[in-house]
């Protein structure tokens, strides 16, 4: 029933699809009152943590609030085109799984940026998936290195394995997947580029790699993740890739053009103590030539040395 004065005008259980609507009434200048609620549990990323959403706006609002969706469903304003369950069908196929629970892959690209402007407290963030997928992801990049260099040394295999999990190149994963587009973002973080910080992209890869384990098991993560890193892991054969020293490499090419050599500072660090990243800036003299991002003050360091070579290439 809704309250005095309200009339519901739209009922989903989609997050994404309450997300477009709540956007589209904002932008046309209605006023929605937003509800939903899951119903609590112990592991609530277990299973879909969205139950129904309804959206009430006031009763003199409710005809054109039932015209504008109608006539801009799928958009919000200012062009944003913003996914629809049916449009997930596209980025499944990319990810070669299809999920039995979508609300698990709503879950997986739902930033807490989005969380935090929901007054009802029914939308879940991705935070605990990016743990879970964490873990995952270092399970089965551990055993594919294990299987495919017998040889080489746990050194050599960790320096791979630091590459291959890095925020960089999740961050590449999650552009090659698109996921950006289907980030669901608050306002805030839209508005600051959220769907292009590389944090961000690297952050939903990991919960997505997460909700395919839970969805499917250990299998199809695999599967997605072998296919995904295939390039990496057959790029670790090459002779030249544990040359591959950013810092080294930046420090030689800027004797090279006679410039001081860099020092690495830490700009900042944001997120909880398990998930904390580094900001560092590469100086050189009294430029700021770049700044990289990573989970470690060295994966930030390297990040930001491989930054400030692309610089001196421009």
């Amino acid at each position: 029933m809704s309250a005095p004065g309200l009339t519901v005008i739209f009922r989903t259980h989609s997050d994404i699809e309450a997300n477009v609507v709540e956007a589209l009434l904002d932008s046309h200048g209605v006023e929605a009152l937003r509800t939903a609620g899951p119903n609590p549990g112990l592991f609530p990323f277990a299973v879909n943590p969205l139950g129904e959403t309804q959206i009430s706006v006031r009763d003199d609002d409710a005809a054109e609030a039932v015209r504008i969706i109608e006539s801009h469903r799928g958009q919000v304003g200012g062009g944003i085109v913003v996914p629809l369950p049916q449009e997930l069908d596209a980025l499944e196929a990319r990810l070669g799984y299809r999920f039995r629970d979508r609300g698990l892959l709503e879950h997986a690209l739902t930033h807490k940026s989005k969380a935090h402007e929901d007054p009802s407290g029914g939308v879940s963030d991705n935070e605990s998936l990016e743990f879970l997928g964490d873990a995952v992801l270092g399970l089965v990049v551990s055993e594919a290195l294990f299987r495919a260099f017998p040889t080489y040394s746990e050194g050599q295999k960790s320096k791979i394995k630091a590459n291959l999990v890095s925020t960089a190149c999740l961050a590449e994963m999650a552009d090659q997947l698109g996921l950006g587009d289907h980030m669901i973002l608050g306002r805030g973080e839209e508005k600051t580029g959220g769907r292009r910080k590389h944090a961000l992209l690297a952050d939903t890869c990991e919960a997505l790699i997460a909700a395919i384990y839970l969805d499917g098991g250990l299998e199809p993560s695999r599967n997605f993740l072998m296919r995904e890193l295939a390039h990496g892991i057959e790029d670790a054969r090459q002779p030249e890739y544990f040359g591959r020293d950013h810092k080294s490499r930046l420090q030689e090419r800027l004797q090279g053009l006679g410039r001081p050599l860099p020092s690495y500072r830490v700009a900042g660090e944001a997120g909880p103590d398990h998930r904390k990243m580094f900001h560092v800036h590469v100086v050189v003299g009294d430029e700021v030539l770049a700044e990289g991002i990573g989970r470690t003050k060295k994966e930030a360091e390297q990040e930001g040395a491989r930054l400030a070579l692309v610089t001196l290439d421009q």
